[in-house]
């Protein structure tokens, strides 16, 4: 059986991601594919793995990700915080590195709505005087 040592759900504007960390050799994996497979933009990628690089555990886990929604640089955000979070769960000693660089906050940013009577969320029609 595999036991997942920290579990972290991460958000960014729609995008939704659940983080499994288990014991390996440092293998992540995204929505079944490789990492860079499924973010094939290497900022993305990069990305992802910030949160190891900072508390310095890169090669010590493997890492299950399961994302859903929003476009490709929302799921890596969202990957980025669920990953934060997973891995505070499993050393608190890790707390104040990822607090620090920014990964456990949820960036709160979203699409603002369109109005009625307008052409976007702030754009407004064309006047006319005459």
């Amino acid at each position: 059986m595999i036991k997942n040592l920290g579990i972290g759900t991460g958000r960014r504007k729609t995008a939704v991601a659940r983080v499994y960390i288990r014991d390996g050799e440092g293998k992540i994996s995204v929505n079944g594919k490789d990492l860079v497979r499924y973010f094939p933009q290497g900022e993305h990628a990069m990305m992802v793995r910030q949160p190891l690089v900072v508390t310095a555990s890169e090669n010590k886990f493997d890492i299950l990700i399961n994302v859903y929604g929003g476009g490709s640089h929302g799921q890596a955000g969202a990957c980025r915080h669920g990953l934060a979070r997973a891995l505070c769960q499993i050393d608190q000693g890790n707390y104040t590195a990822l607090r620090g660089n920014g990964y456990l906050t949820r960036d709160p940013r979203m699409v603002e709505r369109k109005k009625y009577g307008q052409a976007g969320a702030r754009r407004r029609f064309q006047f006319s005087k005459r």
